[in-house]
C-alpha cells in the first residue's frame, strides 16, 4: 500500500476487517515492521482522536513518530500555486512537501476542507501534492472530502458489535452551529456501501452528498421512516454539497437531533459517531451516554484502523 485515501486502497474489505481484530488481539505483534522507521504526522487542523490513535498505532509498531503542526511551530505554508506570496506565508508547500520527505519513512496528512472553492476541496489539493511530491507512503488523517481511517474504524466497530448478518445502518444528518466538511459522511457512506450492510442516508432536502460516495445507498428524507428497524444509527452533520449553497448551512431544525424518540423506533439500534460531539444538538444526553451508545468503542478503533494502515505501508517499504 502506497497511499490510503478511500475505501479501495483496503482491497478486500472482509480480509481488512479481519486483519485488524487479529491486530487488535496482540497490538504488537508486528513491532519489528517498524524498527528505525519514522512516522511523520502532519496537522493543518486540530486533532484529538486522529493525533493521539494515529501516534498510538506508529508506536506499537516500533516506529518513531512526531508531529508537525502547520499552525503552531511551524511555518504557515502557502497551498496554491502562481501566487505572490506578500502575505503571512513564508513558505510555498512545494518546497515543504519534499523536505519532510526527507526526514521519515511513512507521512500522514490532516487538511480540512476551507469551503472557498470546492473544486480545490473537491480536487483534494493538499493530500495530493503530498502524493505527488513526498516520495513516501502517504495516508490521510482526514482530507477535505475523506476521512477514511474514521470511517474503517466505524466498520470494525459493526463488525464487533452487529447481532444481524446483514444489519441496517442508518446515516443521518443533525443539526449544527458550524458549516462542517463532508468527509466524514463521504467516507462513512464510501465503506458501508462495500460492506454487506443495509445501508440508508437520511437528510433534509438540500444535503445531498456527492453521488461518487452515495452510489447504490438508499436516500431517505424522512428521518423517522428511515429510523425504523435501525441496528445502527451514525449520527453527523454536514455542510450543503450542491451548488450553488456549497458549504452553505440550510437547515438548523432541531427535530432532526438524535434522541429517545427516533431511537424508539429502531431495532435497540447502537449509536455511533466520530467525535467531538454537541451534544443536545447532535444527539441528546440520555441517548449518548445510554447503554446502546458506543461512541468510546468506536474512537478506540481508531488506533486499529491507524494501525493496519501503517502495518501495510510497512510492509511494501
Amino acid at each position: 500500500m502506497k497511499t490510503y485515501t478511500n475505501v479501495k486502497d483496503l482491497g478486500n474489505l472482509q480480509d481488512a476487517v479481519k486483519e485488524a481484530l487479529e491486530v487488535k488481539k496482540n497490538r504488537y505483534a508486528y513491532k519489528h515492521l517498524g524498527e528505525n522507521k519514522t512516522l511523520l504526522m502532519v496537522f493543518f487542523n486540530s486533532s484529538l482522536r486522529t493525533r493521539l490513535s494515529t501516534q498510538k498505532a506508529g508506536m506499537n509498531l516500533g516506529m518513531n513518530t512526531f508531529v508537525l503542526d502547520i499552525n503552531q511551530g511551524a511555518w504557515q505554508l502557502e497551498t496554491e500555486r502562481g501566487v505572490v506570496m506578500d502575505g503571512d506565508k513564508p513558505e510555498h508547500i512545494l518546497e515543504a512537501i519534499p523536505v519532510m520527505g526527507c526526514y521519515c519513512d511513512i507521512i500522514g496528512v490532516r487538511a480540512f476542507a476551507k469551503f472557498e472553492s470546492k473544486a480545490y476541496d473537491y480536487g483534494e489539493t493538499v493530500i495530493n501534492q503530498f502524493i505527488r511530491y513526498s516520495g513516501k507512503p502517504v495516508f490521510s488523517m482526514e482530507a477535505a472530502t475523506g476521512h477514511p481511517l474514521q470511517a474503517f474504524a466505524d466498520l470494525i466497530t459493526i463488525e464487533e458489535y452487529k447481532a444481524a448478518a446483514r444489519p441496517k445502518v442508518v446515516l443521518t444528518w443533525a443539526p449544527h452551529p458550524k458549516a462542517l466538511p463532508q468527509a466524514v459522511p463521504n467516507s462513512f457512506a464510501d465503506f458501508m456501501n462495500e460492506a454487506d450492510v443495509d445501508f440508508v442516508i437520511t437528510h433534509p432536502h438540500g444535503y445531498e452528498l456527492d453521488g461518487k460516495f452515495v452510489r447504490g445507498a438508499r436516500v431517505e428524507y424522512d428521518q423517522i421512516k428511515a429510523f425504523e428497524g435501525a441496528d445502527f444509527v451514525y449520527a453527523k452533520n454536514w455542510a450543503a454539497y450542491q451548488d450553488p449553497n456549497y458549504g452553505k448551512i440550510l437547515s438548523d431544525d432541531r427535530s432532526w437531533t438524535v434522541s429517545g424518540r427516533q431511537m424508539a423506533l429502531t431495532n435497540n439500534a447502537r449509536f455511533m459517531h466520530c467525535l467531538p460531539v454537541r451534544r443536545n444538538m447532535i444527539v441528546t444526553d440520555e441517548v449518548i451516554e445510554s447503554p446502546r451508545s458506543i461512541v468510546i468503542p468506536e474512537a478506540a478503533n481508531r488506533e486499529i484502523s491507524a494501525q493496519v494502515v501503517i502495518k501495510r505501508m510497512l510492509e511494501n517499504l
